[in-house]
């Protein structure tokens, strides 16, 4: 049955269980078994009312990049300066993104984030130190992402929003930018699963940084 498929454009109808049993001298039961085989792999679509058609290719979904991948995929060697990693408790805001009780213990790391040596964006990543033991402790990593996959903890989905501002005073020093300077203001709550392990919010230099986001449609 799998040879009636592939290569089959997308979209078509199935071959009818009628005609399958005709073709093959088998049961019907055995028919139905084979195609919802089929389906399970993705080769085949059900759509109710209509039948079953042999299905389009299944979109890949974008893996969450870090920003030293990102800077990588755009050409560009990262760079990262910790400003500030230390305990914090969790305000009302950060408590209710992370999905812990305000006041609870998280991670709050700041980092400057450079590439090919100019500044590009101002990073506060706020963590769940529950989920985190020693985090601290160890050194500060290369690479966030990297360090939460050596614990089994890597996003593999998020929330984001964008929103466009303007530069404080604070973030136009750093970002080496006029103060009042158009600015990309971007919010991240990252999961592993059903696990929050990141909270984020980065300001990019609008000037330097442009940000692609994949989409697509199932119909």
């Amino acid at each position: 049955m799998r040879t009636l498929v592939t290569g089959a454009a997308p979209g078509s109808p199935a071959p009818s269980e009628r005609e399958l049993v005709h073709r093959f001298g088998v049961a019907r039961m055995t028919v139905r078994q084979a195609m919802d085989a089929l389906v399970v792999e993705g080769l085949l679509e059900r759509i109710p009312g209509r039948g079953t058609f042999v299905a389009r290719p299944r979109r890949a979904v974008s893996r969450l990049t870090s920003y030293t991948e990102e800077m990588a995929r755009r050409g560009l060697l990262a760079e990262s300066q910790t400003l500030l990693a230390r305990r914090e408790q969790a305000g009302p805001g950060v408590a209710r993104a992370l999905n812990v009780t305000e006041g609870d213990a998280v991670i709050h790391w700041r980092r400057l984030r450079r590439a090919d040596g100019a500044p590009m964006c101002l990073e506060d990543a706020y963590l769940n130190e529950v989920l985190l033991p020693g985090f601290l402790q160890t050194g500060m990593p290369t690479s966030l992402y990297d360090a939460l996959e050596s614990r089994a903890l890597r996003p593999n989905w998020a929330e984001d929003s964008i929103n466009s501002d303007v530069a404080t005073e604070e973030e136009a020093g750093l970002l080496d930018i006029t103060a009042g300077t158009p600015v990309l203001r971007h919010s991240r709550r990252a999961l592993c699963g059903e696990k929050v392990v990141e909270v984020s919010r980065t300001v990019y230099r609008a000037d330097r940084f442009t940000m692609w986001i994949q989409v697509g449609s199932e119909s």
